[in-house]
């Protein structure tokens, strides 16, 4: 059965007003724990829920990161610039408070896993860290920054390593355990989903839809 809908059209919209209605709208999103370091080799760890993967060849993800209301670079956008790598670290829901702790706007001197009780481990194809704690880590060179209007950088990066927790990947099938990597998804608000009620459904060859839709037929 069809719904009524409202209509917003964002040319007449705020760009706060469309913001809300977005994130609310594209739910969940996967967030993105990106660590990177500073020109000095200062660590910095900062969450993104804008962000995806968009390419297998070549792997390529995405992260938005928006600058700061003086349109100062954020500190991450800041190093992935100077540096030209981050490390994504997946948020399962034993990372969660860490991962929150790491969202606090604190000065670029500090160091925010130390400050959230998360472990450095040393980057094995970029300079940056990983998480110890993250189910899952993708090191990542930068392959292009795109810089929509003032207010952010799309950021996509070359996937040059991926490291997985040993209780949540078959490393001869290439089999990523979902419930074992146990996800957090960003909703609108202050929200949060988790990815634990997970369900499987195979994409219908032509054949079997027609199959499904003779069977219908024949049922009515």
């Amino acid at each position: 059965m069809s719904h009524t809908h409202a209509r917003f059209d964002f040319d007449s919209l705020s760009a706060r007003d469309r913001y809300k209605l977005l994130i609310g709208v594209v739910i969940p999103r996967p967030i993105a724990f990106v660590t990177t370091v500073n020109e000095y080799g200062q660590p910095n760890a900062a969450p993104f829920s804008f962000f995806n993967v968009l390419s297998a060849d070549p792997a390529i993800v995405a992260i938005g990161v928006e600058n700061h209301p003086d349109m100062r670079f954020k500190d991450t956008a800041y190093n992935i610039r100077v540096t030209e790598e981050f490390t994504v670290n997946i948020v399962d829901d034993a990372l969660l408070d860490g991962m929150n702790v790491c969202a606090v706007p604190f000065p670029p001197d500090v160091d925010e896993l130390t400050r959230a009780g998360l472990t450095a481990v040393p980057g094995t194809h970029v300079r940056c860290p990983r998480i110890g704690e993250a189910p899952a880590s993708l090191e990542c060179r930068r392959h292009t920054t795109l810089s929509l209007g003032k207010s952010r950088d799309i950021i996509l990066g070359q996937v040059v390593g991926c490291f997985i927790r040993d209780d949540a990947v078959d490393p001869v099938r290439k089999h990523v355990d979902q419930h074992r990597m146990d996800a957090i998804g960003r909703l609108g608000g202050h929200g949060y989903a988790r990815t634990r009620d997970q369900f499987d459904l195979p994409t219908l060859s032509v054949a079997e839809w027609e199959r499904r839709e003779a069977e219908a037929r024949t049922a009515t």
